[in-house]
Order: structure tokens, then sequence, then C-alpha cells
């Protein structure tokens, strides 16, 4: 498949300042990274063996009984975040100056250096044709690299979001945090987000184009749907899709679904959404 120029009018510069912006955008009023040493949760004191750090050595406890004794913390269980990114043509095409795929790919540059500050691992699956799948690390390296791949797209790739998840959920060992960020144009994409929430942490950041809510005229016309092949009737000024549906069958099965319209500011909307959740650094509760 071709692959076409990067979907953003920014240069390699302008564009990680973007993402750079984004990410302390996203976790603004949050600390970076609550977690230093061996852990942060106190959990007992027990006498000192050899070996042991001095620093860890619990003066109260110590002069109370008369022998040395140790502080133990439980280190803190860090869940990995999977990001799921559509990459197919739907994602493409825009009635705005940004599409939703170039608002995707900055929220998941976001999101993902956001958790690296928490010390979550991060990774990434490509949900379209491209064999695009990074696996969880703490490496912001490999984080600017998929970025810079995903600045390029491609116009004619079918979405696999609800394939992908079904390959994911059940290949991960434990449980991790998986955010879709999706048009959800894929039918199976609901059904297998049900699936994957009985195991793992799933969010949902849906990404809606204005020209999705009709309004636009143009009479009764009979299309397909060209990433699935799905036929319908439709008119200029009839919704074509309703984000309702898809948040209630989501939210009954435990998913949390977050509709982004990209003609509007939605950065404020997505930190309230993620700082209740908080799901970029905690650990499994």
């Amino acid at each position: 498949m071709p692959t076409l120029p990067a979907c953003d009018h920014l240069d390699e510069r302008q564009f990680l300042l973007a993402i750079r912006r984004m990410a302390d955008s996203v976790q603004y009023g949050v600390d970076r990274s609550p977690f230093f040493g061996a852990g942060v949760e106190f959990v007992q004191a027990r006498p000192y063996q050899a070996g042991d750090p001095v620093k860890l050595i619990d003066w109260r406890v110590t002069a109370r009984t008369g022998r040395l004794h140790v502080k133990e913390y439980e280190a803190p269980k860090r869940m990995p975040v999977y990001l799921l990114l559509d990459t197919s043509a739907s994602m493409c095409v825009s009635s705005r100056q940004r599409s939703k795929y170039s608002w995707a790919v900055h929220l998941a540059g976001g999101l993902a250096l956001a958790a690296l500050a928490r010390l979550s691992p991060v990774g990434l699956l490509g949900c379209g044709a491209r064999a695009l799948h990074i696996r969880p690390s703490l490496s912001r390296a490999t984080v600017l690299q998929w970025l810079a791949q995903l600045r390029h797209y491609q116009a004619d790739e079918v979405t696999t979001v609800g394939e992908k998840l079904r390959t994911l959920a059940p290949a991960m060992d434990s449980r991790c945090v998986m955010i879709v960020l999706s048009d959800l144009h894929d039918p199976d994409s609901v059904p297998a987000l049900q699936i994957a929430a009985q195991r793992h942490d799933c969010i949902v950041l849906q990404l809606q184009d204005p020209a999705e809510h009709g309004g636009m005229g143009g009479g009764v016309f009979r299309a397909r749907e060209a990433e699935t092949g799905h036929a319908f009737v439709a008119h200029g000024y009839r919704r074509w899709c309703d984000p309702l549906a898809a948040q209630r069958m989501l939210r009954r099965a435990g998913v949390d679904c977050l509709v982004l319209r990209t003609d509007e500011h939605f950065l404020p909307r997505v930190r309230d959404f993620l700082q209740q959740r908080d799901c970029l650094g905690r650990g499994a509760r």
C-alpha cells in the first residue's frame, strides 16, 4: 500500500512540541511520578538483618523495643498501558483542517508520554492493515519512533479494531489498561470490547467528525461503508452515527467511553475524564 505524507501541517520539531504540550495538558495537576525507592506504602517493621540498608531503619520501633528494626514497603504494581490506534481510511477523511486520525495520533503521543512520566510501560497496536505492534516498554525513544511512523497514513486501510482486540486481550498474561482511539466504524469493535473488558481495564476515546452528525443536505441516497462493506440508506439531514448507543452498550460492559468531536476543544474533557479514572499510572485496584 502506498504511504502518504504526514497527516498534519507541522514539521517534525513542531510535531514533537505539540505532543509534549498534549502530554502536559493530559497530566496537568497530577503528580508526574509518585513512586520512588523500593515502594510507597508502609507494610510493617521487621527485625534488622545483615545487609539491610541503614536508611530503612525504623528508629521509633528500635527505640521502643531495644532491637534494630527496618521498615518494609509494598512495591507499587504498575499495569502496562496499551494504545490501540485505528489507522483506517475513515479516520483520515475530514471536513475540518485536522482529521480524526491526526487528533488520534496526537492524543496517543500525549497519553504515552504521560504514562511514561508515571512509570507505566506503554505499548501500541495499530488497528488497520499495517503491521504495527510495539510491546509495552518504558522507552521514550521507542514512543518517539512509532509516533514518527504514525504521522504517515494510508488512504485505503480497512479497520481491524475488533479483530486486533480479540487477538490481543487473551494474549496478555496480566491485566492491563487498553485505550482504544477510534471512530468505532468497525461493527465488531463494540462486541470485542465487551469481551476484552472481562479481563482488562478498557477505555474508548471515540473521535467524530461533525459531518457524521448530518445536516449536509443532499436528499436520500444509498451508500456502502468503504471499510466494512456495510450497505445502508441515508439522507443528508440524518445523523449517520449514534454515539450514545455505543456508549450505552460499552458502559453496561464496564467500558468507559468519551466521545470527542474534532470541531470542539476537548482536551479539558480528556484530562478530567482520565483523572477521574486515574488510569495512566496507578496499579490495579
